[in-house]
């Protein structure tokens, strides 16, 4: 096959898309197929609207070539490929990943609301531009032809508000396989403990919510240092390696690469109980309630117990379940011969 991957990032840069866009490309050629990767360039620095129309006049000669396009999100890629597809009568799947929507309404307005709750309590809130980017991806979602979630959690959230059709809807779990980087046993050497929470900078993330709490005179007692800085993707593994522990707290998260890194380190981690993977990961997670303080302090405080850190050590690396990326690839491939 001929496929198109349409996607806003792609690494050097680092995130989950990026990382799934570029195992896709890698994966997809060695089983045979001929594979190319449109991201955003100039387009990160133009208005909404724009870059979408400039990314649509981009991608058309790639279109015209292929036989698939996979989008690796509902808007910034996911509309201009579909309408593409759309006009040249080529196929398009779609992976989900996060909520444009939902992400950009809390940007704007700081108004700190779950993403389970968004769509039943904030769309009389939504501006001119966010009730646009809610009808157009509605279009997209409705006009692929298949949709791709990596977890149920979400499905269940976007069904509804968005009208979905059950027969076009098909659930990919993301990444699980062990990292083959070594890991220091933090919870018995001396010194600072660093909690790793690098992310983007955006206020759905709650990062601000979460240094409050390691500002915390009884949890800085305690040797701990949160460290929110990101870093390129091999980097960022190297210094998770070596951190005491990761941590997210953020107001909703799909299917979040870094808790996933951290089970492939066997690194334990706090992670928000609004996440879409604790149905498979929930034996060895310590979730939190991503607005309740005192939550979190508490489970920081447990964590830094040895004992309590040996045990969810011993926890994670008996979390046996594997999905490997050429799991995935083959997984995308068959739905793929079935559509054309």
């Amino acid at each position: 096959m001929r496929i198109l991957i349409a996607t806003g990032i792609y690494p050097p840069k680092t995130s989950g898309p990026a990382q799934y866009a570029q195992n896709m490309h890698d994966f997809w050629s060695k089983m045979g197929h001929k594979v190319w990767v449109e991201t955003y360039g100039i387009e990160n620095h133009l208005p909404t609207g724009v870059r979408h129309l400039w990314y649509f006049f981009k991608i058309i000669p790639k279109v015209l070539k292929t036989d698939m396009v996979f989008g690796l999100d509902t808007f910034s890629v996911g509309f201009p490929a579909t309408l593409a597809c759309k006009i040249f009568n080529k196929k398009i799947v779609i992976r989900t990943g996060g909520d444009f929507l939902w992400e950009g309404y809390v940007e704007r307005t700081g108004d700190l609301v779950l993403l389970r709750d968004f769509y039943n309590t904030r769309m009389h809130n939504l501006s001119f531009k966010e009730k646009m980017i809610l009808f157009l991806t509605k279009w997209t979602l409705n006009n692929v032809d298949l949709l791709v979630f990596s977890t149920r959690w979400q499905k269940d959230i976007f069904k509804k508000p968005y009208e979905l059709d059950e027969r076009k809807i098909s659930i990919i779990e993301n990444h699980y396989e062990r990292s083959h980087m070594n890991t220091l046993p933090t919870s018995l050497e001396s010194g600072t403990k660093y909690f790793i929470a690098g992310t983007r900078p955006l206020k759905w993330k709650n990062i601000t919510f979460l240094k409050k709490v390691f500002e915390n005179e009884e949890i800085k007692s305690k040797e701990v240092v949160l460290d929110p800085s990101n870093a390129p993707y091999k980097k960022f593994m190297e210094k998770m390696s070596r951190s005491y522990a990761v941590i997210l707290v953020s107001l909703g998260d799909i299917s979040p690469h870094m808790i996933l890194d951290a089970i492939s380190l066997n690194k334990p981690f706090i992670v928000t109980e609004e996440c879409g993977l604790l149905d498979r990961i929930g034996s060895v997670a310590i979730t939190v309630n991503p607005k309740n303080e005192k939550d979190i302090k508490e489970k920081v405080s447990w964590l830094l117990d040895e004992s309590n850190y040996v045990g969810q050590t011993k926890k994670i690396k008996n979390f046996s379940f594997t999905h490997t990326w050429k799991d995935i690839a083959q997984e995308y491939e068959n739905l793929f011969k079935k559509i054309i």
